[in-house]
């Protein structure tokens, strides 16, 4: 941990040495240089573009900076003297300009400036300019899924697949800088269903561009100890009829599409969408269970096949109206089905010390965790007249069914002696609204303020058969069924100030919060209550270095509450090996989180850091423990703090003009300590991550990528995660320019993708390995019809109810 607070701070303090050494120059009142650069053939703006100021004496760098996201550029000048300019982006040919500062030209506007598309012909090598597919900003990385071939068949989770600071196992579980606690929005909003169902269901194919937010101000929803992953789906800017086409198929029944269709004219903007995904991964599983029990050593190891999938669709459309020149009125709305399954064929060997002679048979399990689904919402945006002075209100309903099923079954000979039926099932429903006001003092001066509330209604049935040999059938157990009732009310006002002093932005708010909750069990006749107020501040800055390169560092204070089912208190079979019971008696985790970072950016190469700390107490961890005779009860327990100390580093270059290389890595410690069983523990990781994304362009209408991914192993409590590695590569072909493509995907190239887990207690011994059938082959199409554009607008993504903001 040492180590890398010293690296950190080495490499700020020389960064700082290095690259902040313009100053002034005697009595010059000091000048400007300005401009617009766009494209050339489209006409668009560019962000991000590299401007840089030399002198033409001895071509000395004299200052520099990047375009917003208007595509423009206002560099300060100190000293008078005759400059050249370049104007620089990846995939464009370098723009050079010249002009003279004097006194009496002191402030030189260079209007608008076309940089023209790279038509460098290599053997028949033809490269264009396209975004970068992962870009950080001073608030958030952005992900542009478009520039990530290899997972256009794909979801959400496969396209975090491809980024810093984010792990995904070969199940699609996702987690931010080693924590599978993060809060998704769905174009600013809360996702209906839970994070990582939220993930596996948006096809990558609608998505415009994914946010990943890891120190939120007090504006937003403290849930999440990671922070928030914001995902913008897309839409159009263009007037008139435009929309996309995708249809995929693949290996293991697996195939899919998604449509998207626009509409807009006369202040009135329209979409409609529809995404149908069918997503199966077949595999081997390797289980051994050792259970130390009264003197006895009982040990089950099975081995056979496994077969997890997904089956969704959705639709969703949206209207805006804008009724005045200060006024927008939207409507939205979703609707959909999810169903998740897996399907388990093993052959079982127990034996133990008593009986030593082992007992082999076969076991089958099927679950599915299915449910319709859907959510309105309406905004109302009114600006006061002045740039950025406004209030937004926004009210969102949403209501969701969820059904799971697991049913076991075991068999000597093909006769079946035992097995288990548990469902889970009820209705949730969430309520939300929230209105933000804004009001600016100057340029960089504002005060934001608003209020936010919630109330969730959770009802849910647990039930219990058991399977009776003597009849064949499975009986209801009342003893262990139960009816749980959750309500959860919060209310959350908030306040923040922005401004510069000198050089340096800065930003601080507060937020207080209300929680009212209950729990109640009336087959048991109890109810637990939770009655507080919590309190959220944040801190936010940056200082421009130079031109080309900015610092910045936060800190934020957030919160993860346990979930429902982690807080009934009563068992939940899981199958008759494993059962679950939760704790009512759970706190909240409080999460403290300090991040630096610095940005530079030199012509085509670009390179971004940041180095985080994170505390987190009332660590919730999953225990387990053996109950009885080859049973494991895992409930859910306070057991300490942890803390998480590392640094993320992307590069971005281009080795040739067709060859674009994007490296990332992540490096953290991981320490977790606190009490188990009444004694205290203390278990530490060293845990790193590195992405290797190539793109060749070898044609204007082909395109290659391969991708190298590979997770190092980590720890928890009472287990250990082995490393992974894996290899995508896909083709992209456009077979009519703009119009239609075709991209062959290969996931995990080389089979070395796998998921090894082993956890150990004080009478337990649990090893599993999960080895999934690859490679994977997969072939998608895309139409586009009436020059589908995706949108391309600020820095929120188009969403005034989700405002990154410019500074932080």
């Amino acid at each position: 941990m040492k180590k890398l607070l010293k690296i950190g701070i080495l490499i700020s303090i020389l960064s700082s040495f290095a690259l902040a050494q313009e100053r002034g120059n005697g009595n010059f009142p000091g000048g400007s240089i300005s401009g617009k650069v766009l494209d050339s053939s489209t006409k668009h703006t560019i962000e991000y573009a590299n401007v840089v100021v030399f002198s033409q004496k001895d071509s000395s760098m004299i200052t520099g900076g990047v375009t917003d996201v208007n595509g423009l550029f206002n560099l300060k000048i100190q000293r008078p003297g005759q400059f050249y300019i370049e104007i620089r982006f990846i995939g464009y040919d370098t723009e050079i300009l010249e002009t003279t500062i004097n006194r009496k030209n002191l402030n030189i506007s260079l209007g608008e400036i076309f940089i023209h598309p790279s038509s460098v012909l290599l053997e028949n090598v033809v490269v264009e300019g396209e975004r970068a597919p992962v870009t950080y900003q001073i608030d958030k990385k952005v992900i542009n899924p478009d520039q990530m071939q290899t997972v256009i068949s794909g979801n959400a989770s496969d396209v975090l697949a491809n980024v810093p600071s984010v792990q995904v196992d070969i199940e699609g579980n996702v987690s931010l800088r080693g924590s599978q606690s993060f809060t998704v929005l769905i174009d600013g909003r809360p996702s209906i269903l839970d994070a990582q169902d939220a993930l596996q269901q948006v096809a990558a194919s609608s998505i415009d561009k994914i946010e990943i937010i890891t120190n939120p101000s007090a504006k937003y929803d403290p849930e999440g100890t990671a922070g928030i992953i914001n995902i913008i789906l897309k839409k159009n800017l263009s007037s008139g009829w435009n929309g996309i086409v995708n249809a995929n198929a693949g290996m293991h029944d697996s195939y899919g599409g998604n449509f998207l269709v626009n509409y807009q004219s006369n202040g009135i903007k329209t979409n409609l969408g529809f995404d149908y995904n069918r997503r199966f991964y077949p595999g081997d599983r390797t289980q051994n269970n050792i259970y130390f029990l009264d003197n006895n050593t009982s040990t089950i190891n099975s081995i056979g096949k496994i077969n997890r999938g997904r089956v969704r669709y959705e639709g969703r459309g949206g209207i805006e109206f804008s009724l005045t020149g200060n006024d927008v009125l939207s409507f939205g709305a979703r609707v959909g089905y999810r169903d998740g399954q897996r399907e388990a064929n093993q052959n079982y060997s127990q034996f133990s010390d008593q009986e030593p002679e082992a007992f082999n048979y076969l076991g089958r399990s099927d679950r599915s965790r299915s449910g319709t689904y859907y959510s309105l919402n309406a905004n109302y945006a009114h600006n006061f007249g002045v740039k950025n002075h406004q209030i937004l209100g926004e009210l969102f309903f949403s209501n969701r069914n969820s059904d799971e099923a697991t049913v076991t079954a075991e068999f000597d000979e093909g006769n079946q002696f035992s097995g288990r039926q548990t469902k889970e099932f009820g209705p949730s429903t969430d309520f939300r609204g929230k209105l933000d006001y804004t009001l600016p003092f100057s340029e960089f001066s504002k005060f934001e303020s608003g209020y936010q509330g919630q109330v969730d209604l959770n009802e849910e049935t647990n039930e219990l058969f058991e399977f009776n040999p003597a009849n064949g059938e499975y009986e209801f157990q009342q003893e262990f069924s139960n009816l749980n009732k959750y309500t959860r009310s919060e209310h959350a006002l908030y306040s923040i100030y922005s401004d510069k002093i000198w050089e340096i932005q800065i930003q601080g708010g507060l937020r207080a919060e209300y929680t009212y909750r209950t729990i109640e069990v009336p087959t048991q006749n109890e109810t637990f209550n939770i009655d507080r107020i919590d309190y959220f501040p944040s801190v936010h800055s940056s200082y421009k270095l130079s031109d080309l390169t900015t610092l910045m560092a936060s800190y934020s204070r957030r919160i993860e509450r346990p979930r429902g089912w982690a807080l009934e208190p009563f068992p939940t079979w899981i199958d008759a090996n494993n059962v679950r019971f939760g704790n009512p008696n759970l706190q909240p985790e409080f999460i403290d989180s300090y991040e630096t970072g610095i940005q530079t950016s030199l012509g085509e190469f670009s390179v971004s850091s940041e180095f985080y700390y994170r505390i987190t107490k009332n660590k919730i961890e999953f225990i387990r423990t053996v109950v009885d005779e080859n049973v494991t009860q895992t409930t859910f327990e306070n057991v300490g703090k942890d803390y998480s100390l590392g640094a993320e580093v992307m590069f971005n270059f281009n080795p040739l003009q067709f060859w674009n290389v994007n490296l990332m890595g992540n490096v953290y410690n991981y320490l977790v300590e606190g009490v188990l069983y009444g004694e205290p523990f203390s278990r530490t990781s060293f845990n790193w991550q590195t992405r290797f994304n190539n793109s060749f362009k070898l044609w204007s209408t082909t395109q290659i990528q391969f991708n190298l991914n590979y997770n190092s192993p980590s720890v928890s409590s009472q287990g250990r995660w082995e490393g992974s590695l894996r290899s995508d590569l896909s083709v992209r072909h456009e077979i009519i320019e703009n119009v239609l493509a075709a991209t062959l995907q290969i996931r995990d190239v080389f089979g070395t993708t796998k998921r090894e887990f082993t956890s150990q207690g004080e009478n337990f011994y649990n090893y599993n390995q999960y080895d999934f059938e690859s490679p994977t082959v997969m072939l998608n199409f895309r139409y586009t019809f009436n020059n589908y554009k995706p949108k391309r607008e600020g820095r929120n993504g188009g969403n005034g109810d989700f405002d990154g903001g410019e500074d932080f």
